[in-house]
């Protein structure tokens, strides 16, 4: 989708992993990107707004959104243990944060509400993670019904590539393995995932702010297929170095899903993969190279 006369889209949360991506892809396609998190991003181009504040001052969401056409909301708290081991800010950042993102939003006449959600609402993985992002989904549905705004629910699958957390699990493992030459994994190593490079996911995100998508959930995962012991096997093969894993002889992976969850049932989602897409080999090779400080993981 391309932007129509320069339309300001607010990306909430665009300081991070996905949220930059998603902002420069914005940008690369014509909007007028104005990006809205509780830190400065590093990553902020020339062409980008930036604004420092909290997703619980109404007063600063009003004042950020006015004249905006859409906003899309990555902010929270997206890590599973973190969520799990601080119950009282994960409802309070991820659910009522929501809702204080909505009311601006239809207080505004924003046209088009995009928020990120995840594969773990399929599930009963997850803990307080995806109990937020369950009851946030349900919120916003809720608020739609009695206003104008149109929603889209971008639900993610395994992410991975430039700039991603400490925590994301493709970026521990590439850590762990190029610095120490060994990898202690909680799991058995047959966790199956479908892994989306950061790229990827953050072109689909975009593609769905056309109209066809209002009022959607939508998957957005990859269409590579490996077990965790396949995905190790890989970086150790990549990075030139002798395989050295424990598995843990409990296998368990804490909060995760052992393969990507279709349990539950919330709103029936659209599965979108990239027809086009990064080879999982080429991700790992250029992560590989970020945390070996070979290449710095700027905009293009």
């Amino acid at each position: 989708m391309k932007g129509e006369k320069m339309k300001k889209v607010v990306v909430i949360g665009g300081s991070g992993f996905l949220g930059s991506h998603t902002a420069d892809e914005l940008s690369r396609r014509g909007f007028d990107v104005t990006i809205f998190d509780a830190s400065e991003s590093v990553w902020l181009r020339d062409d980008q707004k930036m604004i420092v504040g909290d997703i619980l001052d109404r007063d600063a969401l009003c004042a950020v959104l006015k004249d905006s056409f859409a906003v899309y909301h990555f902010a929270g708290i997206s890590d599973i243990n973190t969520a799990a081991k601080n119950s009282f800010d994960t409802v309070n950042m991820n659910v009522l944060g929501t809702a204080n993102i909505v009311e601006a939003v239809c207080s505004l006449n924003v046209t088009r509400f995009m928020y990120a959600s995840t594969l773990y609402v399929y599930s009963s993985y997850g803990s307080l993670y995806r109990a937020s992002k369950q009851a946030s989904e349900t919120l916003i549905e809720a608020y739609q019904e009695i206003s104008d705004f149109d929603y889209t629910f971008m639900r993610y699958g395994s992410l991975y590539g430039p700039r991603s957390q400490e925590w994301n699990g493709i970026r521990r493992y590439v850590e762990d393995i190029i610095h120490h030459g060994e990898l202690v994994y909680d799991g058995t190593g047959k966790e199956r995932r479908e892994y989306i490079h950061v790229s990827d996911a953050s072109r689909l995100s975009v593609d769905v702010l056309d109209e066809d998508f209002r009022n959607q959930a939508v998957t957005i995962t990859g269409s590579q297929v490996l077990t965790s012991r396949e995905l190790i096997e890989l970086i150790f093969e990549i990075a030139g170095l002798t395989e050295k894993v424990c598995y843990s002889p409990q296998g368990k992976a804490g909060y995760h899903y052992s393969s990507t969850p279709y349990r539950y049932t919330p709103k029936q989602a659209r599965k979108m993969v990239p027809s086009e897409f990064i080879d999982i080999g080429e991700g790992v090779l250029e992560m590989i190279e970020e945390l070996s400080g070979v290449i710095q993981s700027g905009h293009e």
